[in-house]
């Protein structure tokens, strides 16, 4: 465990993955940007609205309603708005998931987040839209494209805990509230091998509902996303930082997708330029490994891939890591019962990808090792 920041590194070899966008990755509180206004729209929507045109017209930013989803999409919006000069319109989407209340497993997994902004999308709705790349699903639909995926903020996840615990500080009985399968196997198979006795309680919600609970003094303990803590400027209220050596995020975790229309040759183009090649490398190795097992955004799946020469400076918060030029790329996947029983964790190491088939590559390779090792058992219904 360790509760310091954990700063991105960088590959410093040239690649074929596009222009990085020069600036660190930004951070903050749910604020809107100047100039950035915000429109509301229910899925599924009405009769489409006309598509603006001009290079000064407005840009449509598609975004969930969440605080969380707010935020990030309003400092892409001030990004976007930036590298192409035009002022960038929030439009609020209100999706499936936002309004049930069943358990994500039960109904479609993070991708149910996912589907009306897409939707929007195809009827022109609105000409792009930000997604945190964990809800993504593996299947890219042709009509639509990744334009960028910015610079990857901190991937792991933190405890809020009362009294200000740590994760190894909990009483005996302590119950620890989350939504992901995956938390629950890794904290229940850690709580387990160091005699910790815990119970992982399966819990819905934003931000704030999750905190509430244990502030309510109903759980000991949440378990959430240090990026998500990160974007809304709440992240000093995290008691404990979970190291990906005991607890793997979710593959694509920390990082945003932004997409728009494949026929937008204009815009695409103009959102590449926020795309960051060192974090499109990194996460596309984790999502061919989730796709390789055929398992969907609600499997007990963790995975990360990183830099292991940078692994040890980063972790002490040292910025002397930033720039150094790496020639490798680790990959570490796991997949295990919720119950914490049972673990396949393996890990691979290859040259940093240059190109989309590298990483795709490198993520087949490890997941046929932990198919072989028999993952495919642990995943329940697999996805198709």
């Amino acid at each position: 465990m360790s509760d310091t920041r954990e700063p991105q590194g960088r590959a410093g070899a040239e690649s074929t993955w596009g222009r990085p966008h020069g600036s660190a990755s930004e951070r903050g509180g749910a604020r809107r940007p100047e100039g950035v206004s915000t429109v509301g729209l229910s899925a599924p929507a009405g009769a489409p609205r006309r598509r603006t045109s001009g290079k000064g017209a407005p840009l449509r930013l598609g975004t969930r309603r969440s605080k969380l989803a707010m935020a990030q999409s309003g400092q892409v919006a001030d990004a976007v708005s930036r590298v192409t000069g035009r002022p960038v319109e929030l439009v609020e989407i209100t999706t499936y998931g936002d309004t049930s209340r069943e358990h994500l497993a039960q109904i479609g997994g993070t991708g149910v987040f996912v589907t009306a902004l897409r939707d929007a999308l195809l009827r022109g709705e609105v000409d792009f839209a930000v997604h945190s790349l964990k809800d993504l699903p593996t299947a890219q639909p042709d009509e639509l494209v990744l334009a960028a995926v910015p610079v990857r903020e901190d991937p792991r996840d933190v405890i809020v805990a009362r009294d200000a615990m740590k994760f190894t500080d909990l009483p005996r009985g302590a119950r620890v509230g989350t939504g992901s399968p995956r938390r629950m196997a890794q904290l229940n198979a850690y709580a387990r091998s160091h005699g910790m006795d815990i119970e992982t309680v399966p819990i819905r919600g934003n931000v704030d509902t999750r905190i509430g609970y244990v502030h309510q003094g109903e759980l000991d303990a949440v378990v959430l996303a240090a990026a998500g803590l990160n974007r809304i400027g709440r992240i000093e209220e995290a008691t404990d930082f979970l190291s990906v050596d005991t607890v793997l995020p979710a593959p694509g975790q920390g990082a945003l997708a932004i997409e728009c229309a494949a026929a937008d040759a204009d815009l695409v183009a103009a959102l590449a330029v926020l795309d960051d090649p060192f974090t499109r490398a990194a996460v596309t190795a984790e999502r061919s490994l989730l796709a390789a097992l055929e398992a969907g955004c609600s499997a007990p799946v963790g995975a990360l891939a990183d830099l292991p020469p940078l692994s040890a400076p980063l972790e002490r918060g040292s910025s002397h890591a930033d720039g150094q030029i790496v020639q490798e790329m680790r990959l570490r996947g796991v997949v295990g019962t919720t119950d914490g029983t049972t673990l396949v964790q393996l890990s691979t190491t290859g040259p940093v990808p240059g190109t989309h088939e590298g990483a795709v590559a490198l993520g087949r390779e490890l997941a046929a090792e932990m198919l072989a090792q028999g993952a495919a058992g642990l995943m329940g219904e697999r996805a198709h």
